[in-house]
């Protein structure tokens, strides 16, 4: 069985220090190399574990071939953002993670080199006529379409118009099919920058700003219109876009309410939650420790509480603006850590500091009401397991005091239902919005997916979800 060709990294001393994306991608020999280990089963168990139906096989085979031209062609018929999911998708939980090479060794690496062919395409595709082949239909034809679109008094166009509320990875990928299938499509941001949580909530050394950037091109290509510091239900309401003709409508502003620990003295100046923590590194620049206004202040020692990816990013991200010592409390032991493999690795090798089976009870400030330390219990895993199968925790008795004088929660999201009661759909208890079997609320025209519907979840699900609201918006629409 051939090594699995490993990728090149920016030395963990140096890249502590950076915001420079920290994996340097494969070269055309080593990508080759890779695609060459995979079997090409004739039953591909890796297509089946991903939440957007890649051909796996067919773009691999293609890279193997040095088509790398064709191989991209293959990926975006399913996938509008592969140099996103290429870098932040869990494959190992997912294609890889089924993988038949991974029985016997370790299998290929897919995520790679999905990464490396969209990296190719973005230096070496330049044209959106040379993206046709991808698209499913005539691209040029469908873009002139669109331009030829004209209103006269109250008629609307003939070419049904979706709206997306939303830029994150449901929105982005259900606007790129919707854009395929010939709709003319625009996407609603409240925010100023495009991409929710992938421009928000991941930093820019797991997936650098031009990446993205590039991505939300390729759909303007397609005809996809972006409409920036636009709140539905306060900018624009749900009567004012079907006065503007749009008839079918997506909803996918993902999960944006952060979860309180309910412990003491959380109102503390120095605690933040991730999201906003991560919202003020990344939008706000508040890694620059020169600014006068900086919205973070910079200390010496902080503590990340929980280890999902989102705490792994906030603990990393904390030692690039200056932290020197980073905790990261987590109540289980390595492992039960959710986060993935190699972003707990890397927190590792930055000189992130773990401690496992503590939790906390309560947050300790001084005089001026600023965060002087945490009081943290010691657990033990009990032979109980939640729903997960992981072991529960319970308290031992004792505790300790961590000195730190900034501490991020990362503890998971919860949907925000203000747009959703602005929409008048129905919510369940958790506040999610509820949805049928055909991604369905409970106002006619108004789908919905992602995080909205499921609580927080990960880029590739939330991505499945918008591809999957489009086969309903068509037969919706086909039906009007």
């Amino acid at each position: 069985m051939k090594k699995r060709q490993s990728m090149r990294e920016q030395d963990p001393k140096i890249r502590a220090n950076n915001f420079d994306e920290v994996t340097l991608g494969y070269t055309e020999e080593e990508a080759i190399l890779e695609a060459k280990r995979c079997l090409h089963c004739k039953n591909p168990l890796c297509m089946g574990g991903c939440p957007v139906s890649i051909d796996i096989p067919g773009f691999i085979k293609k890279i193997a071939e040095r088509d790398f031209k064709a191989a991209y062609q293959v990926i975006t018929n399913r996938n509008a953002l592969p140099g996103v999911t290429g870098r932040v998708c869990s494959q190992e939980k997912q294609c890889e993670g089924s993988c038949i090479v991974g029985i016997k060794g370790e299998p290929v690496a897919i995520g790679n080199l999905e990464r490396f062919v969209a990296d190719w395409a973005r230096k070496n595709v330049k044209e959106p006529c040379e993206l046709e082949a991808s698209c499913g239909i005539k691209l040029k034809h469908s873009l002139e379409e669109k331009e030829s679109v004209t209103h006269t008094g109250d008629s609307v166009s003939s070419v049904k118009k979706v709206a997306i509320f939303g830029s994150g990875p449901a929105g982005l990928a259900c606007a790129g099919d919707c854009a395929k299938m010939g709709y003319n499509v625009t996407v609603f941001e409240a925010w100023h920058a495009l991409g929710g949580v992938l421009s928000y909530g991941i930093p820019i050394f797991r997936l650098p700003a031009e990446i993205l950037s590039s991505e939300i091109e390729y759909l303007k290509s397609l005809g996809v219109k972006f409409k920036t510091n636009t709140a539905i239900g306060k900018t624009l309401t749900l009567h004012d876009l079907k006065e503007l003709g749009f008839e079918a409508f997506f909803v996918s502003t993902g999960a944006g309410a952060p979860y309180s620990l309910n412990i003491p003295n959380e109102d503390l100046s120095g605690i933040y939650t991730a999201n906003d923590f991560l919202t003020r590194v990344t939008l706000m620049n508040a890694g620059n420790s020169a600014l006068v206004d900086n919205p973070i202040n910079i200390g010496d020692r902080a503590l990340v509480i929980g280890a999902g990816d989102v705490a792994m990013d906030s603990a990393r991200t904390l030692r690039r603006i200056g932290f020197k010592t980073v905790y990261i409390v987590y109540r289980r032991t390595e492992d039960e850590v959710p986060a993935r493999h190699e972003e707990m690795s890397h927190a590792g090798d930055e000189g992130v500091i773990f401690k496992f089976l503590m939790t906390p009870l309560e947050f300790i400030g001084d005089n001026a009401g600023k965060l002087k330390g945490v009081k943290v219990a010691k657990m033990v895993l009990t032979d109980e397991v939640d729903n997960l199968g992981r072991k529960m925790p319970k308290q031992t008795g004792e505790s300790e005091v961590i000195d730190v004088d900034t501490a991020v929660v990362a503890i998971g999201q919860s949907s925000n239902p203000t747009l959703a009661k602005c929409l008048g759909v129905t919510l369940n208890k958790k506040q999610h919005i509820v949805i049928d079997e055909n991604m369905q609320t409970s106002v006619a025209g108004v789908f919905a997916g992602g995080d909205i519907t499921t609580g927080a979840a990960t880029v590739i699900a939330a991505m499945g979800a918008g591809k999957a609201a489009v086969r309903s918006i068509v037969k919706y629409l086909s039906a009007k």
